[in-house]
C-alpha cells in the first residue's frame, strides 16, 4: 500500500513538472528538493528481462529508476560506488522512487527518475552522415561533434537537401543530453538560426506525445510509431517498479 502512494505522489509530481517545462529553456523541477539517501551499491536491480530498474545498497534499501534510465545508470554507477540518491522515500519500508543518483566519487549523476520534462536543445555544426530508421529510410542525421538529430521520415526526405553530408545545419528541438551523448528530436532546422522551416511531427511530452526509444517520438511513421509506449519496468504506461514485465 505504501508503495502505491509513493507511486502516485510520483506521478503527480511528473504531471507537474512536464506542464511547466514546455514553458521554460530547460527542466523546472530540481531533485535536489526531495530527501536525500546516501549509501553504497551492493547490486543493480533486474527484471527477468535483465532491465536495470534501479539499484539495491549495502543497507538493503531498494532504489528504482525509470527504465529508460538504465543505461545511462549502468554507465554512472557501479557495485561497491558511494552513492547519493534524491528521491521520494517509502514510509514504512527501506525503499526510494529515486529522482537523482549520483556517484560521490565521479559526481556523474543520472537524473530523471520521476519523468524529468524534457529539455529544449539547439544544435549547430556540419552534418558527418545520414542515419536511417530499421526499415532503411533516412530519419536523421549525425553532426561533426557527435549530436544525433532525428525527425519523422517524410520530413527527411522533405529537407533532403539541408541534411546531406559536408551541410552546415542549425537545429532546435526537444531532446537529451548527458553521458551517453546528445540527442535532439527537431523542431526547426536550417543552414543556420536565421534561416530555418518547422519540422512537422509527432507532438512533443506535454502535448499529448512521448518519447520512445532512442530518442524517438511515438505516434507516427518510419519508426516513430512502433513499440510500446514508455512506462514502468514493464514497459507499459501503468507499469511501476517491481511490476512483472509485459511479454
Amino acid at each position: 500500500m505504501q508503495f502505491k502512494y509513493a507511486l502516485l505522489a510520483a506521478t503527480l509530481i511528473a504531471a507537474g513538472a512536464s506542464g511547466v517545462a514546455l514553458a521554460q529553456r530547460g527542466p523546472v523541477y530540481d531533485p535536489a528538493q526531495l530527501p536525500e539517501v546516501k549509501g553504497k551499491v551492493a547490486q543493480y536491480l533486474l527484471t527477468p528481462r535483465a532491465d536495470v530498474v534501479g539499484v539495491i545498497l549495502t543497507d538493503g534499501t531498494e532504489v528504482y529508476v525509470a527504465p529508460r534510465l538504465s543505461a545511462q545508470l549502468v554507465f554512472a554507477v557501479k557495485p561497491g560506488d558511494a552513492v547519493t540518491i534524491h528521491g521520494l522515500k517509502a514510509k514504512a519500508i527501506p525503499m526510494v522512487m529515486g529522482a537523482s543518483v549520483t556517484n560521490d566519487a565521479t559526481g556523474a549523476t543520472v537524473t530523471g527518475g520521476l519523468h524529468a520534462p524534457m529539455t529544449q536543445f539547439e544544435a549547430t555544426g556540419k552534418v558527418k552522415a545520414q542515419l536511417h530508421s530499421p526499415r532503411g529510410d533516412v530519419d536523421g542525421v549525425l553532426l561533426e561533434d557527435g549530436t544525433i538529430v532525428r525527425l519523422p521520415p517524410p520530413e527527411a526526405q522533405k529537407f533532403a537537401a539541408d541534411l546531406a553530408p559536408g551541410k552546415a545545419l542549425f537545429v532546435q528541438g526537444f531532446g537529451y543530453e548527458g553521458v551517453l551523448g546528445k540527442i535532439i528530436a527537431a523542431r526547426t532546422l536550417g543552414a543556420d538560426k536565421d534561416h530555418t522551416q518547422s519540422i512537422a511531427g509527432p507532438r512533443v511530452p506535454g502535448e499529448g506525445g512521448r518519447m520512445g526509444a532512442h530518442g524517438r517520438m511515438m505516434g507516427g511513421p518510419g519508426g516513430w510509431g512502433h513499440g510500446p509506449m514508455m512506462g514502468g519496468p514493464g514497459g507499459g504506461p501503468n507499469a511501476g517498479p517491481g511490476a512483472p514485465p509485459r511479454p
